[in-house]
């Protein structure tokens, strides 16, 4: 499948945080010819392993995205909601969502409600109903929703919903398909509700004991207009190597080992620090005694509206660096 093809797949298939099973199943699918074993633990991550003699190697993409849902139907047939995840009010508003049954909606407030202060719970979905019987045929109480705004190119770019993080879902898709012969012990594991607290690749990461582990995701992209040096990558100019963010100081050795293989295989590449938010990384590096901890990130503009934009270029550095990483000679320390 080209890249732009499965990625809006990816984006388009339903899987907010709690209810990832649509998505986990079509990663499955595309992931079982390129590894040796597959299966799902308790909480619902999907464990990809690439026999290997060496050294464990994690890869994290977390496969949850943020959402709405439902917690109340008024008399007039509007769907009150909560936020999973870090949902922004304020851009998400007007938004058409859509539940796992394909009905389908819009976000919408109280008329005159101030909009620099709105919150999730402020929110509602006008399903079109005419009353609370004719929303209940169509939904219930605890149901989901996503945003259902499309996946489209902009010139060398994308614009979509859920790039954080279906982006590296799709990048630990190709590496799998693309890596070659290495000692490396591989797991790609597709992580359940990160964007409720990392909780996926907290029992992932226990139950795999890596000696490293790569979290693979978005980072925010300091070219935004307005943005304010909260990050330090740019889209455009290559993968993203984590330093820190909110979660992780990450191992300077395993930096200086993913700057070094960017150089030596010509992969575009930069350091990538930020102020907000976290990744896997966070989880994963205090699994046990410790996990050799990193990141390549994706630099994305408008993180957690419904129309999120990355470059392409970055896209394909990432796919090289994680497929570099995963070829590399590594021993049990950096």
């Amino acid at each position: 499948m080209e890249l732009f093809e499965l990625l809006s797949t990816l984006c388009q298939t339903h899987g907010p945080s709690g209810d990832e099973q649509s998505v986990a199943a079509l990663i499955e699918t595309l992931a079982t010819p390129h590894v040796d074993e597959i299966h799902r633990d308790t909480l619902g991550n999907l464990i990809c392993h690439k026999r290997g003699r060496g050294p464990k190697v994690m890869f994290s993409a977390h496969m949850d995205t943020i959402g709405v849902v439902a917690t109340h139907i008024d008399e007039d047939g509007f769907v009150y909601v909560g936020a999973l995840g870090g949902v922004p009010a304020g851009h998400a508003l007007y938004t058409p969502v859509r539940f796992h049954n394909g009905v389908c909606g819009l976000l919408c407030a109280d008329g005159g409600t101030d909009t620099d202060k709105l919150k999730a719970s402020d929110l509602k979905i006008d399903l079109g109903a005419s009353n609370r019987a004719e929303a209940e045929a169509l939904v219930k109480v605890g149901d989901p929703a996503v945003y259902a705004t499309p996946t489209r190119e902009a010139g060398g770019r994308i614009i979509s919903p859920y790039l954080d993080d279906r982006i590296a879902c799709l990048i630990l898709l190709m590496t799998m398909e693309r890596v070659k012969e290495t000692d490396n012990d591989l797991y790609f594991v597709f992580t359940v509700q990160e964007e409720v607290g990392t909780r996926g690749a907290k029992t992932a990461a226990w139950a795999i004991d890596p000696d490293y582990g790569v979290a693979v995701d978005v980072t925010l992209s300091d070219d935004e207009p307005g943005r304010k040096h909260e990050g330090s990558s740019k889209c455009g100019q290559g993968a993203a190597v984590k330093v820190m963010d909110r979660s992780v100081i990450c191992h300077p050795q395993m930096v200086s080992k993913l700057m070094a293989l960017a150089e030596e295989k010509g992969i575009p590449a930069q350091r990538d620090v930020i102020t907000l938010g976290g990744t896997d990384a966070g989880p994963i590096h205090l699994t046990r005694s410790g996990v050799y901890t990193g990141g390549i990130s994706v630099p994305c503009r408008y993180t957690h509206t419904p129309t999120e934009l990355v470059d392409k270029k970055d896209v394909l550095a990432c796919i090289d660096l994680v497929i570099a990483f995963a070829e590399a000679k590594l021993e049990k320390e950096c």
